[in-house]
């Protein structure tokens, strides 16, 4: 019998490549120099490697700072010394990442950050102080981040703030100097701590408990007022000011159900400007009247949400990108004393004038009566009826999935399934109650929330309950077994990127500068300590006796959060009890695929592997020159 997706074949727009889909941008992340005077951006080197690239605004010909080997760049940033950026990069997905400055005239790389097994974070940079950097890295204690002053002129560091063990964020002040911190406690919660002066005791100004979240933004520009988040006193995390002198606090911006999320702030004033909920969509407050007429004039450039990615110190001109679900990011700049944007480019052209699909909004009703938010993907051309369909999960799990282009969303909805990803609870932006409803649930109501989500898939019609396959990363990957042996009548089979098998192992083996995290890991998950049973009965590992659906595995060899040893084994047990698994191994990967040799290889596996489950479309596998990937290794 002929599936639906075969039948209304010809009514699908054409097939898209992968190599389009998740092949590099063409040009992306641009940022303004703080002058004005340059741009920089991330854009693929003859090799095909990313590179970041300078153009002299005003003047033809941009070219190459950079010359990374292999792994390609994914982060820059500008100092405020114009003539000077910094990129990051780790070996082969290890994230011990170093911090590079590039001299942008003589192209000269040095790096910053020159230690083995080290991993270097930015901590602040001032414009006030340009020929600084702080950074915290790990380089005493593999447990614990230290702030060191890095001179950006001759490379020395200097050791600036010690860790006491337990801080995992730092705040400096306006005049530079580390003065705020979050702490983490025992039990599981977290502190804010300030102090008067740098040789001053630090004091704890508030505590949040393991079920509450909160943090530093920023101090005031006279170093009276800290702006802090928290979700104290209410369900979502406010923005607030923290009178120094007073200890009062006054709210700033808030949404009864909603975390406040972006933060615009002025690059010399230090002026709170406005904020962003993420709703269904992102929605901008404005706080400060000054911008109004800006945002409103960004607004009108093209529809889809937009965000500034960029601002020169003057204030005259920002660089805006604008989101759609589909198409390509569109980056602009505008100008503010004529209230005009001048497009840029977009990172990927070659989606512009493709059939792709819209990603809507949708929500539905737990079996608890939790109100449970996703997006629905589905393909172009045919009616969403009775078709194959893919539970996208998202990875964290205290992340949430947005509106927008979505790579994995439109490769399957342009193959002819449905997609969903479903915002279950423990994601966060919701507010706190939503978190919390997640502790102690992974495997649990967790997992019971994308199982409603299949059956309001199936009761509206859209898919068929015959080939339904659940997929994802991280945690993602660790839902999708769970799927298998919790659930293994409802899958058609499944897609583990990077998921842990066994909670018990993945505890024991993070990285040691999560130690300070450990305990709320322990809150929101089990007790490794005290709970081993329980943890047992949440890992997908025991129970690999009941998976009857096939399953497709990729992992990287180099993974710090979730070792390789998850995939290994499982898939050793599986094969042990004659279990249909496929494993691709990337020896030069982490935590996910950042190279797009070999993200191209496990997209095109997974394809067939779908096709072969659910009867989608598939591109022919084709060579992929340059992957690292080894297919089902343990069986070698």
């Amino acid at each position: 019998m002929q599936s639906t997706v075969e039948k209304l074949a010809t009514q699908l727009p054409p097939l898209i490549p992968r190599e389009i889909l998740f092949g590099n941008p063409e040009r992306t992340s641009p940022r303004l120099s703080p002058d004005g005077k340059y741009l920089a951006y991330i854009a693929p080197d003859t090799q095909n490697v990313l590179q970041v690239w300078l153009r002299t605004i005003g003047e033809e010909g941009d070219r190459q700072l950079t010359a990374d080997k292999k792994r390609g760049i994914r982060i820059f940033f500008w100092t405020y010394n114009a003539d000077q950026l910094i990129y990051m990069q780790d070996s082969d997905g290890d994230e011990n990442f170093h911090l590079y400055l590039v001299n942008i005239h003589s192209n000269i790389v040095r790096d910053l950050t020159p230690f083995q097994g080290v991993k270097a974070q930015p901590v602040d940079f001032d414009h006030n102080f340009p020929d600084q950097i702080l950074v915290g890295m790990n380089l005493k204690d593999p447990q614990k981040f230290d702030v060191y002053r890095v001179n950006l002129n001759n490379g020395a560091v200097e050791l600036d703030s010690e860790n006491p063990g337990n801080i995992v964020s730092w705040t400096a002040d306006a005049d530079f100097q580390i003065r705020a911190a979050t702490a983490a406690t025992p039990d599981g919660g977290s502190d804010l701590l300030f102090r008067e002066t740098t040789q001053g005791s630090w004091d704890t100004l508030r505590h949040w408990g393991p079920d509450d979240e909160g943090g530093a933004v920023s101090f005031s520009a006279d170093n009276k007022t800290l702006y802090i988040e928290g979700c104290h006193d209410a369900n979502a995390a406010r923005l607030l000011a923290l009178d120094l002198a007073t200890r009062e606090e006054k709210v700033i911006a808030e949404d009864s159900e909603y975390d406040v999320g972006g933060i615009v702030i002025h690059p010399t004033t230090r002026v709170i400007q406005a904020v962003s909920f993420y709703k269904d969509k992102q929605e901008w407050r404005v706080l400060d009247e000054s911008i109004a007429a800006d945002f409103k004039a960004i607004a009108q450039v093209r529809p889809g949400e937009f965000s500034i990615s960029s601002r020169d110190l003057a204030d005259k001109n920002w660089l805006v990108a604008y989101l759609t679900d589909d198409g390509p990011v569109y980056y602009y700049v505008y100008n503010r004393e004529t209230k005009t944007s001048t497009f840029l480019f977009s990172n990927k052209p070659k989606l512009e004038g493709l059939q792709l699909a819209s990603m809507q909004p949708v929500s539905f009703e737990a079996r608890d009566g939790l109100t449970i938010h996703s997006y629905l993907t589905t393909p172009v051309g045919i009616p969403a009826k009775n078709l194959p369909t893919v539970l996208l999960v998202h990875g964290g799990p205290w992340a949430r999935d947005t509106w927008g282009y979505d790579p994995q969303a439109q490769w399957l909805a342009n193959r002819g399934y449905a997609v969903l990803q479903v915002n279950f609870r423990g994601s966060t932006g919701y507010g706190k109650a939503f978190v919390n409803a997640g502790n102690r649930e992974w495997a649990g109501k967790m997992h019971d929330d994308l199982i409603d989500a299949v059956n309001w898939l199936v009761q509206q019609g859209i898919s068929d309950p015959q080939k339904i396959a659940i997929m994802g990363g991280s945690y993602g990957g660790y839902a999708t077994l769970v799927g298998l042996t919790f659930t293994p009548d409802v899958f058609a089979c499944g897609v583990d990127i990077v998921g842990p098998s066994n909670l018990i192992t993945l505890m024991q083996s993070i990285p040691p500068y999560w130690e300070p995290l450990k305990a709320n890991f322990y809150h929101r998950v089990g007790n490794l300590e005290k709970e081993e049973e329980f943890l047992k009965t949440r890992s997908p590992l025991f129970f690999v006796d009941r998976i009857q659906k096939p399953l497709l595995i990729g992992q990287g060899a180099n993974d710090p959060r979730v070792k390789e040893a998850e995939s290994e084994q499982i898939v050793k047990a599986m094969q042990q009890a004659g279990k249909p698994v496929e494993y691709a191994l990337y020896p030069d990967e982490g935590h996910g695929f950042a190279r797009p040799e070999n993200r191209l290889h496990f997209y095109a596996i997974a394809e067939e592997f779908l096709a072969k489950y659910l009867g989608g479309r598939c591109e022919p596998l084709g060579d992929i020159p340059g992957h690292s990937g080894v297919l089902n290794p343990s069986q070698n």
